[in-house]
C-alpha cells in the first residue's frame, strides 16, 4: 500500500512508518520537522494547509492516510488538529481515499477541560462528517522503547531521588507503543472495520506517581520517597513549564498539561479488544521483557538535567554581559590597560564583548536560535582564550583561575549541543 502519514516523525508516527515500511508498504511523510534522508518526506505545516486542493496533490495514488499530527501547548492547535486536518479529510472525498485512520486523545469526547482536547473533539468531528472510511483512535499515555513528551516525563521523574506526586491527578492506563502500532496495522487490511471510535488504554489504572515507580524500578533504582507538593509548588512547576514553552521548548509540564492530569487519561479497553482481538500488554510486564540499558538510565537522568543546562547557561551569557556593562566594567577596562589598549579601544571593546554576552544567552534560551547560540558561545569562549592569552597571560596563574575556568563552560556548551534535540 501506498500511505500518506500525516505527523509521521513524532513519536506514534515514526513508529508507525518503521512498521509499515519494514512490512513493504510505501510511506509518504508529512511533518513540519524534517526525516531521514532515504525517506519520501514533505515539509508542510498542517495548520496553515487549510486549503483541499494542496492537499489532494498528494494524495495521488494513495491507497490510505494515518494522521498523527498534534500540536501542543504555544502551537495553533484549531489549525492542526481542526482546519488544516479538516482540509486534509475534504481532499481525501475527492481523490476517493477512503480509509482515514485519526490519532486523537483519550477523554476528549467525554470531557474536554482544555483547547487540546476540545480541538482534538472537533476534528474527530470533521472526520466523521465526511464520506469516508474513517477510524478514530483515542490513545491513554503511550509508552515504549522510544521516549517522548509524557512518556520522557515519566523516565525523567524516576531518576529523582524524590518522586513528587503533582496533586488534583487522576488515573491514566498507560498503553504500550507497539499495541498502538499494532492496530494501525489491523485497520489498513482489506475489509477492516470502519467508521468508528475506540479508546486505547492499557489493562491496568493507576496513578501517574505508580507509573513513575514502574519506571524507576525497570531502571533499576530503589523505591523513592514520595514527596506531595502543595498546589502552589505544582501551579509554580506547570507556570515555568509554560514560560518554556513561550521560549520554543517542548515541555509536557504546563497548564494543558495540568488540565489534563486533572481529567486523567482512562478509557474502557473492552471495544477495542473485541474489534480487533487484540490483548493489551500490562506496563509492567511489557517493562520486564525489555530490560532497561544504561542508555535508558542516561536518558532519564539527562531529561530531568536538560532544562537546567540550558536554563543556567543561558543566565550565564546574559549575566556575564550585564556585570561588564555594570559593577565589573572597571575590572574589565582594567586589563585590556594592562594589555596596552587605547582607552577608547578598550570601551569598545568591553561594550562589545558585554552586549555579545547578553544576545548569546538570549539565544540559547529561545530554542529556535538556540542551536546558533551555542556555537556563538563555544566560538567567543575561545576567542576569551586567545585574548587574554594574548593581552594578559599572567591570568593563567591567577589563583581564581579565570582562564582555566573557560574550559568547564566549553565543556557545558557541548553537553548542551549534544541534548539539544528532543526527537
Amino acid at each position: 500500500m501506498r500511505i500518506l502519514l500525516v505527523g509521521g516523525t513524532g513519536l506514534i508516527g515514526s513508529a508507525i512508518h518503521a512498521r509499515l515500511s519494514a512490512e513493504g508498504h510505501e510511506c509518504v511523510l508529512v511533518s513540519r520537522h524534517a526525516a531521514a534522508p532515504d525517506t519520501r518526506h514533505i515539509s508542510l505545516d498542517v495548520a496553515r494547509t487549510t486549503d483541499a486542493s494542496t492537499w489532494k496533490s498528494l494524495l495521488a495514488g494513495v491507497d490510505a492516510v494515518i494522521n498523527a499530527a498534534g500540536a501542543l501547548q504555544g502551537q495553533n492547535m484549531q489549525g492542526v488538529h481542526v482546519a488544516g486536518s479538516a482540509a486534509l479529510y475534504a481532499a481525501c472525498e475527492s481523490a476517493g481515499v477512503r480509509r482515514v485512520i485519526l490519532f486523537s486523545a483519550i477523554g476528549s469526547n467525554r470531557d474536554a477541560r482544555t483547547d487540546f482536547s476540545r480541538t482534538k473533539r472537533d476534528g474527530e468531528a470533521a472526520l466523521m462528517a465526511r464520506d469516508l472510511d474513517w477510524v478514530v483512535l483515542r490513545p491513554s499515555v503511550v509508552v515504549g522503547r522510544p521516549a517522548y513528551g509524557g512518556s520522557a516525563l515519566l523516565r525523567g521523574l524516576a531518576s529523582l531521588p524524590v518522586l513528587p506526586v503533582m496533586p488534583d491527578t487522576a488515573a491514566i492506563q498507560p498503553v504500550h507503543l507497539d499495541d498502538v502500532v499494532d492496530t494501525v496495522v489491523f485497520f489498513l487490511q482489506p475489509g477492516a472495520p470502519s467508521r468508528l471510535a475506540l479508546d486505547l488504554a492499557g489493562p491496568r489504572r493507576m496513578v501517574f506517581s505508580d507509573a513513575v515507580a514502574l519506571f524507576r524500578s525497570w531502571l533499576r533504582w530503589r523505591p523513592a520517597y514520595r514527596l506531595h507538593l502543595p498546589s502552589w509548588a505544582a501551579s509554580a512547576a506547570y507556570r515555568a513549564g509554560d514560560v518554556a514553552q513561550m521560549l520554543g521548548w517542548a515541555t509536557p509540564v504546563n497548564a494543558t498539561a495540568q488540565g489534563e492530569m486533572r481529567r486523567g487519561a482512562t478509557g474502557d479497553p473492552e471495544p477495542w479488544r473485541q474489534v480487533t482481538g487484540m490483548r493489551p500488554r500490562d506496563l509492567e510486564v511489557a517493562l520486564a521483557r525489555e530490560p532497561a540499558s544504561v542508555q535508558e538510565r542516561w536518558f532519564a537522568r539527562l531529561y530531568v538535567l536538560k532544562p537546567l543546562v540550558f536554563g543556567v547557561f543561558g543566565l550565564f551569557w546574559i549575566s556575564t554581559g550585564i556585570i561588564s556593562l555594570g559593577p565589573g566594567w572597571e575590572i574589565g577596562m582594567s586589563l585590556l590597560r594592562e594589555g596596552r589598549l587605547q582607552e577608547q579601544f578598550a570601551a569598545l571593546t568591553v561594550i562589545a564583548g558585554a552586549l555579545a554576552d547578553i544576545v548569546i544567552g538570549l539565544a540559547i534560551l529561545w530554542r529556535p536560535l538556540s542551536r546558533y547560540g551555542l556555537w556563538a558561545a563555544l566560538i567567543i569562549s575561545l576567542t576569551y582564550v586567545v585574548i587574554g592569552t594574548t593581552l594578559v597571560p599572567r591570568l593563567w596563574a591567577d589563583p581564581l583561575g579565570p582562564m582555566l575556568k573557560i574550559w568547564p563552560v566549553l565543556m557545558l556548551n557541548l553537553v548542551a549541543m549534544a541534548i539539544r534535540e528532543d526527537r
